[in-house]
């Protein structure tokens, strides 16, 4: 009998930021290919809607709080999770952001934010996260990165660091960790619509930006979602170092007017 592609029975994963958004398409993805997930959120209200969502249709899934960024706070809730189900499989650390600034009224605090949550969260918590997989042979570290690693947006300069800072941590941990069954990878996302939600998302902005990308659609949640699975997987064994861009072809042009010029806009 063939086996189910992207089969994750029996495996344990943490997703941070998993409530909404990219992180709840990513935790729905994993839940139904048949993780138990640990759905770490700053908002646990909404994370536990989810929660019950995934419960109605049979999966497997609970809520931790994501309040603190420190190394300790971090390792805490890996050894909680590892202990209440025996193993951990899986981090994906989706949660992100930063408070936008230009460099001019950029500050140590807005830096400092932007950095805990990008950056330092990945390592501590593939730093908590390397013994458990060490001891099975397995392990997945994914982290949800961004296209502003290599391009720029005025006002993110600091966000763009960061996050280029997060994909050299992918190739470095991946060659240390290589020899161990422990994958380390990325997903580059691009500009994806958040419903509701988000100044690019409002029906003018949206209209505006899509001119400027190749496919002509901003992505969505799920379109990211899909790319963890894969690197989730067994399938994705020999891939390790590696960031997909998931960005319908945005990073590919040299500027906005070789799409204008491309399709007649």
């Amino acid at each position: 009998m063939q086996a189910i592609p992207f089969n994750l029975d029996g495996r344990v994963a943490i997703v941070t930021g998993g409530g909404r958004g990219i992180g709840a398409a990513i935790v729905t993805r994993l839940a139904q290919a048949g993780a138990t997930v640990v759905i770490a959120n700053r908002t646990l209200d909404v994370a536990e809607a989810l929660a019950r969502e995934l419960a109605a249709d049979g999966r497997v899934a609970h809520c931790v709080p994501f309040d603190k960024l420190d190394r300790s706070s971090l390792r805490a809730m890996v050894d909680d999770v590892a202990a209440r189900y025996g193993r951990l499989d899986i981090v994906v650390h989706n949660a992100g952001g930063c408070p936008w600034a230009s460099l001019d009224e950029l500050d140590e605090a807005k830096l400092d934010e932007t950095l805990a949550l990008n950056l330092n969260a990945s390592i501590w918590l593939a730093q908590a996260a390397v013994p458990r997989m060490r001891a099975v042979g397995f392990g997945r570290i994914l982290v949800t990165s961004s296209v502003s690693a290599r391009v720029a947006m005025g006002g993110g300069a600091h966000y763009s660091a960061a996050k280029a800072g997060v994909n050299a941590f992918i190739r470095g941990a991946a060659f240390e960790l290589a020899r161990d069954g422990i994958t380390v990878n990325g997903v580059e996302a691009g500009f994806i619509e958040k419903p509701g939600r988000g100044t690019m998302s409002a029906p003018e902005n949206k209209t505006k930006l899509e001119r400027f990308i190749p496919m002509g659609h901003m992505g969505s949640a799920d379109d990211i979602a899909c790319a963890m699975l894969f690197l989730a997987s067994t399938e994705a064994k020999y891939v390790t170092g590696q960031t997909i861009v998931v960005d319908g072809g945005s990073t590919l042009p040299e500027t906005g007017f070789a799409v204008e010029r491309q399709w007649g806009l």
